[in-house]
């Protein structure tokens, strides 16, 4: 759990350095009130004593009590502030190293787990630092200072302090030895439980299509019901240490008076003040000892689960992606805009079958090729291989003439466009969608809710502004001619705010064949060597299919386009075609040639198409 704190900077050791000066003046501080006290209690009950002397020693105890608010106070704004770093930083940390995870690696974690470790985690680290610094460091000094104040006075009194600090250590050790599993479990249930709400929320339209909110709903309670339970039977142990101290205290002050009531009846009648002002001084120093403890418990509340989490966040911080950055940023000469896989297999991890099998073909520049076969067939895992989500198990595949694992993974994925299966629209406004990951852009800006566009947005798109500097001229003209080739003019343009038209999260507020159209523009916004369609036209109806492939022909000459989909309607017109079949290449050609050739790809065709259409497109 130490390891965490390596992530503080060196103004923050120094504010715990101040901090640890501040608690043991507090502690200092309020270890003179006894004494005080005691002067107090002798000048009370001696004849001849003046007043003045006793609201002296009173307004000196006001003193001490008010210096030590005041430095617990200086205190809590040092732990809050180190508190607040440490946790900023652990979020940056997490969200980077989730960022550079494959997909192998956010499969092993999965989604909610890894939400629920940047968030829920990393507030349990935050609350243990804020409160138990004060508390760690704070008890262990009061506890030893108070024993040194005692030590002397009586066995009989020391003897009870340790018979009292011995049952609430073994008591405290209880409770730490069966909270803590419960802790590690909760944290688990805690990970189910956002993966059944998420799941839930995102697929809350196939739920009510199938008016299954009651079963969803079941779901929800059980992981709820889970969740808890362990946290009612950590709860109920917690719940039975604050009054066990409290009997303890209780049961110490019993001990001291009933033992010190023996003691000053035996004594000589002079001595008797003394006595009982050293047992006033010895209850309220065994008080310090207790509270001490009581202070520690509160921290061994929070430990438990705080050290749950941290070695959560550590896991995650310690796993190294499986997709490793290469050097290189630059092809070999003549080789721009290729595409070639040599022999590749690829298996995913853990699984027992190969999902491709010794797939190879190239892709040279300007041609289209197009993948088409069954579901399952392998035809989305091969395109994956390219951007590197996943590396081939065996074989290699290489962009423009170089092995994609000798890349730096930002120039391999700057040299393509990718259009994925399911397309995904981020909150913020089409221009900034669109605009999305542009070679030369810097990257979208930062967009606030209810907003204009950002930065890398397109400022004034909507009313035609010409105003700004050539950037934002240039990415307008480049969100445009994107928009125009993807056949999404026409119902941009009829958006409120066209180009600065708001996008819901997730693109909720657009249809389907409307959410992909503005997936395959943000591909080609980004004018790059290599296109990758994974089934993007799944969703549009075939007119627009149609003329958004002549418009790529014609407006993408020089770009080398890869195309995954289910109709021969999208694929026929290809350069290439390849069929796949159970992970293996099956058929390559032309459409023509492969209904000459291929058994599997006439199949298909013929499942799509009449004999007609088919007659039709061999003449044309």
């Amino acid at each position: 759990m130490f390891r965490i704190f390596g992530y503080l900077r060196k103004k923050e050791w120094i504010y715990l350095a101040a901090a640890v000066v501040f608690i043991a003046t507090s502690v200092w501080l309020d270890l003179k009130l006894p004494g005080y006290m005691s002067t107090v209690t002798v000048l009370v009950q001696s004849e001849g004593s003046r007043m003045g002397e006793i609201v002296l020693n009173g307004a000196y105890m006001l003193l001490c009590a008010i210096g030590s608010m005041a430095c617990a106070m200086v205190v809590g704004y040092f732990a809050a502030r180190v508190a607040a770093g440490l946790s900023m930083r652990l979020r940056s940390a997490l969200f980077d190293r989730t960022m550079s995870f494959s997909m192998a690696e956010v499969n092993k974690f999965s989604i909610a787990s890894l939400i629920t470790r940047t968030t829920n985690d990393i507030n349990q680290v935050q609350l243990l630092v804020a409160m138990g610094l004060h508390v760690l460091v704070r008890a262990p000094i009061m506890a030893v200072w108070a024993v040194v104040k005692i030590s002397g006075k009586s066995w009989e009194w020391t003897a009870a302090t340790g018979v009292a600090v011995l049952v609430l250590v073994i008591m405290l050790s209880a409770v730490t030895a069966f909270t803590l599993p419960r802790f590690r479990k909760i944290q688990a249930l805690t990970d189910n439980l956002n993966r059944v709400t998420r799941e839930h929320l995102t697929g809350i339209r196939v739920v009510r299509a199938y008016n299954a909110e009651d079963y969803q709903a079941a779901k929800f309670e059980k992981a709820n019901e889970d969740l808890t339970n362990v946290h009612l039977a950590t709860s109920r142990t917690l719940a039975v240490m604050f009054p066990g101290m409290g009997f303890i205290m209780s049961g110490m002050s019993l001990s001291i008076y009933w033992i010190g009531a023996y003691v000053i009846q035996a004594a000589r009648l002079e001595d008797r003040i003394l006595l009982f002002s050293d047992m006033v001084v010895f209850s309220s120093y065994a008080m310090q000892v207790i509270f001490s403890f009581m202070m520690l418990s509160m921290f061994f509340v929070m430990m438990p689960r705080a050290a749950v989490a941290t070695r959560r966040i550590l896991e995650v911080l310690d796993t190294g992606s499986s997709i490793e950055d290469g050097a290189e940023t630059e092809g070999r000469p003549g080789a721009e805009g290729q595409v070639e896989f040599r022999n590749v297999s690829f298996k995913y991890p853990g699984a027992a079958d190969y999902t491709l099998r010794d797939i190879s073909f190239i892709a040279r520049k300007g041609e289209t090729v197009a993948f088409i076969g069954a579901t399952g067939s392998g035809k989305t895992t091969l395109v994956n291989l390219i951007p590197r989500f996943y590396d081939a198990t065996e074989g290699e595949v290489l962009v423009d003439g170089r092995n994609v694992k000798e890349y730096t993974l930002e120039a391999l994925r700057s040299r393509i466009g990718y259009a994925p299966q399911q397309a995904f629209l981020f909150s913020g406004t089409v221009g900034s969608n669109v605009a999305y990951g542009r070679t030369g852009a810097g990257g979208p800006g930062i967009d606030e809710p209810g907003g204009g566009a950002n930065k890398a947005g397109v400022a004034g798109a909507g009313t035609g502004d010409a105003g700004g500097d050539a950037t934002e001229r240039e990415e307008l003209a480049d969100v445009k001619r994107a928009v125009e080739i993807a056949q999404a003019r026409e119902f941009v343009e009829r958006m409120e705010g066209q180009y600065d038209g708001r996008i819901a999260q997730g693109g909720a507020n657009l249809s389907g064949g409307q959410k992909q159209r503005l997936s395959i523009a943000r591909a080609i916004c980004r004018r790059p060597e290599i296109l990758i369609f994974d089934d993007s036209f799944s969703a549009l109806d075939y007119r627009t299919d149609r003329e958004l492939r002549a418009a790529l022909a014609r407006e993408t000459k020089g770009t080398t386009v890869l195309i995954v989909a289910q109709r021969i309607a999208t694929v026929r017109h290809a350069d290439r075609i390849i069929v796949l079949d159970e992970g293996r290449i099956v058929g390559t050609g032309t459409h023509d040639e492969l209904m000459a050739s291929c058994p599997v790809y006439r199949e298909i065709a013929r499942s799509q198409l009449s004999e007609e259409e088919l007659a039709y497109g061999r003449q044309a």
